[in-house]
């Protein structure tokens, strides 16, 4: 585990370097080994670090600067290529060690299916859990073409895992009839096409309680994130996922812990995408770990 300032790669901007100082741990998870389209993703990590030089430190959102969190960006978990069910059983192990030591843990994939486990060890730290999933997919198949490790499962798994009434997806414009139904059936929150609005009438159910939070960047329209694996048309602005990070930062709810994913860099030589991802981190850590 990279928890030391050993760590010689690109880091965040303003990334402190004492693990031990630091409330919030960023950390990298660089896998694409079960995406159904566009593969590239185990490259988003690096270069949302890259992409963050160019931010401001201070947030007009927020109405604070970086240097008010103390962050420490780990690098990524190294994952070994192709063997999606270790890489999985790292990310679980990984994250039980940010919890048990007390930190914050945003995570940046990567695919979709990484928070899987973190959806995991969550659960094993904390009760009364809910998860807010903005994604353009539902991720609710159990299975992909006989593959139950796959980037279109994890909301399934969470289903699961803590029970679907346990889980909120916002931006929903995607997937097989029969995930439209099981969201129905199951009593599982899905809210379609939008986010930011839907999201902030469901706040105040969840006021007191543990959630965590899985954006993926697939949820923002093509024309502001170009740069991931399977892009579908007619999604949000980038102006709406800030509302609803600001939203999230403004709400009477526990969050423990974040992640953004799906960030594919080869799909976009303007680095809008990677630019966007990195200033979501930016008000994730301002907002959500500084709490």
């Amino acid at each position: 585990m990279r928890f030391d300032e050993a760590y010689s790669g690109k880091v965040f901007i303003m990334s402190n370097p004492s693990y031990e100082d630091a409330k919030a741990v960023i950390y990298g998870m660089p896998m694409d080994w079960t995406v159904s389209f566009r593969p590239g993703s185990r490259f988003g990590p690096n270069r949302i670090r890259e992409a963050s030089l160019g931010l401001e430190e201070y947030s007009p959102y927020m109405d604070k600067h970086l240097e008010e969190v103390n962050y420490f960006d780990a690098g990524d978990i190294p994952l070994p290529f192709g063997n999606a069910a270790r890489s999985l059983d790292m990310v679980e192990e990984y994250v039980d060690k940010l919890l048990a030591d007390g930190k914050f843990p945003i995570g940046l994939g990567g695919e979709h299916l990484l928070s899987w486990p973190i959806f995991k060890s969550m659960n094993k730290k904390y009760d009364n859990m809910a998860i807010i999933h903005i994604d353009a997919h539902a991720d609710l198949r159990e299975e992909y073409e006989g593959e139950v490790l796959s980037h279109s499962t994890p909301i399934r798994k969470a289903c699961g895992l803590i029970g679907p009434e346990n889980v909120y997806s916002f931006g929903i414009r995607s997937g097989m009839r029969e995930e439209f139904q099981f969201a129905k059936e199951s009593g599982m929150h899905m809210s379609k096409f939008e986010v930011a609005e839907p999201l902030k009438k469901v706040l105040p159910t969840l006021a007191g309680r543990n959630v965590y939070v899985t954006i993926d960047i697939d949820v923002l329209d093509p024309s502001c994130a170009p740069g991931t694996g399977t892009a579908e048309a007619g999604g949000i602005t980038s102006k709406e996922l800030l509302d609803a990070i600001m939203a999230i930062a403004d709400s009477n709810i526990n969050i423990i812990g974040a992640d953004l994913v799906e960030v594919a860099p080869a799909y976009d030589p303007t680095e809008q995408t990677q630019i966007t991802a990195s200033k979501m981190i930016r008000e994730i850590i301002l907002g959500w770990a500084d709490r």
